[in-house]
């Protein structure tokens, strides 16, 4: 069983905020895009906001732009969903997960898992934990995707439905891609997002 970094099993790692518990909660949801390169630098902006605990959940591709070794939380991945759940009576990780967070952060948003959201598809880790998010609590997301997909008619209707849902969208910006076309679709600068996050902080700590 490990203990730090991916593969985290241990059940009690997620214990609920207590009356003495004055730590809010963010969870950050990391998927296929590009953009995860940023990841490392954004849980650390985060770690830097005082009072504010942090942990990660990651989809299988986004760990393709990004080493886990560089992210100095917890990381959950779909392994840990089915490996921690063998009976009944096992913890269900993405309730643990949703019940543990006050606010959910999604950067990158990648247009795969933007769709799958918009439709209600839950098929991973991350989608499971978004579909049984409490809609009390805030969850902003961070679209990113390549500037021809963004302008995909069927964009606009996918972040209209979560921002319908109650969601914040962080928008995307417009600038030379790594792919190397230029356009809107690269995701919010790690700033940006780093401080909408601070401007939410007050409400999810109501939630506490």
């Amino acid at each position: 069983m490990q203990t730090d970094g991916v593969g985290v099993h241990c059940p009690t790692d997620l214990s609920h905020a207590t009356d003495t518990d004055t730590k809010i909660h963010v969870l950050v949801c990391v998927t296929g895009s590009v953009a995860a390169l940023k990841l490392p630098l954004l849980v650390g902006q985060l770690l830097q906001i005082p009072g504010v605990e942090v942990r990660v959940v990651t989809t299988e591709h986004a760990c393709h732009f990004y080493d886990v070794a560089e992210i100095p939380v917890r990381v959950y991945t779909d392994k840990d969903e089915w490996e921690m759940w063998t009976q009944r009576s096992d913890p269900v990780l993405h309730i643990d997960l949703r019940r543990w967070a006050h606010l959910l952060l999604i950067a990158p948003l990648d247009a795969n898992t933007l769709g799958k959201i918009a439709s209600g598809i839950c098929d991973n880790l991350l989608t499971c934990v978004v579909r049984a998010w409490d809609l009390r609590r805030p969850l902003l997301f961070c679209p990113a995707m390549n500037t021809a997909m963004w302008n995909h008619p069927i964009t606009t209707r996918q972040i209209n439905t979560l921002t319908d849902f109650g969601y914040v969208e962080i928008p995307c910006i417009a600038k030379k891609l790594v792919c190397g076309d230029e356009g809107k679709g690269a995701m919010a600068e790690v700033m940006t997002i780093v401080e909408t996050v601070k401007q939410y902080l007050p409400s999810a700590a109501t939630m506490s």
